[in-house]
């Protein structure tokens, strides 16, 4: 067995990351590798120096690719290296300096309340797979929750009584999420009249949440399509994607008052700084209705006020 082999191996049995985390680590491993045999050879990973990194880096700028896809990555090959270290495959990491020019964070998208009332509104409740659908989008909205999570919930981490849920988050972290009233009901909904007779039809016979219309259980894959179709079938013409609604959950939040701690924990952030980017967003917004609303900054004949 090879290092590559035993790292993805880590990956998923000791730090349970997804399957798609997995596949874009191993594509990541795959184009450097590619790289390394198109320019000079490829003799091994602990061949790899730092000038080889540098070269890489320069290689994907120079091709045009996105910078989020660089830096991806290059936080992939470090995460590699550090694995070698661990084993001692290699003395240093030749991915440990490599750092990308700083860029002006994209602000995240998220849907306005009046959008998600228009996604409720067009979500279909009278057939099997509806119901399943709704319990999603209401899952999603009301718990932040990543595909991922979403994906691997079984059963027995919902306590309905309570209203919360334990959450198996990135890196093997626990959390608890409550959920509201709307989302209760669409999961008893989709319990009761859905999930327990597409699992029996098919002989189906595990904890997950979330299963397709074989009874089976619905991959992060699965799910990203379900909310592309969704969206199609609604009124609303943006994309939508699992990671819009979490950042619609951090963004209403934060818009309605709540702690940016709070938000923290209920997004499961290990940093106060990841979760900062959402009070960006919800000051955009507060700058955008006071332009809009508030009368004394209005120009009076076309004229500004910039000066009063």
């Amino acid at each position: 067995m090879d290092w590559s082999t035993r790292y993805f191996n880590y990956l998923r049995n000791e730090r349970h990351y997804s399957e798609h985390t997995i596949d874009a680590y191993e594509e990541d491993l795959k184009n450097f590798t590619t790289f390394l045999e198109n320019n000079g050879g490829f003799e091994g990973y602990e061949f790899v120096r730092l000038r080889d990194a540098e070269i890489f880096l320069a290689d994907m700028s120079d091709a045009g690719y996105q910078r989020k896809t660089i830096a991806r990555r290059i936080s992939s090959l470090r995460s590699f290296y550090y694995y070698l270290i661990r084993y001692k495959v290699v003395e240093a990491n030749p991915f440990e300096t490599i750092t990308l020019r700083s860029n002006e964070k994209k602000l995240p998208r998220f849907f306005y309340e009046n959008e998600m009332a228009v996604l409720f509104d067009s979500l279909d409740t009278t057939t099997q797979l509806g119901q399943r659908n709704t319990a999603l989008i209401e899952l999603f909205y009301a718990t932040g929750m990543r595909v991922s999570e979403v994906s691997e919930l079984t059963t027995s981490q919902i306590d309905f009584d309570m209203r919360v849920i334990l959450v198996h988050g990135k890196g093997n972290k626990d959390r608890y999420v409550p959920f509201g009233f709307h989302a209760k009901k669409a999961l008893e909904d989709y319990f009761h009249e859905a999930r327990k007779d597409l699992m029996t039809k098919y002989h189906q016979t595990h904890s997950y949440v979330f299963v397709n219309q074989y009874g089976k259980k619905l991959t992060s894959r699965g799910i990203r399509y379900i909310l592309s179709g969704l969206i199609n079938k609604s009124a609303l013409t943006s994309d939508m994607h699992p990671h819009m609604l979490r950042h619609t959950f951090a963004t209403h939040l934060l818009n309605h008052g709540a702690d940016l701690r709070t938000v923290q924990e209920l997004l499961g952030h290990a940093s106060l700084s990841t979760t900062q980017i959402y009070t960006h967003v919800t000051m955009d917004h507060l700058q955008q209705d006071y332009q809009k609303f508030f009368q004394r900054n209005k120009a009076k004949d076309g004229a500004s006020n910039d000066n009063n």
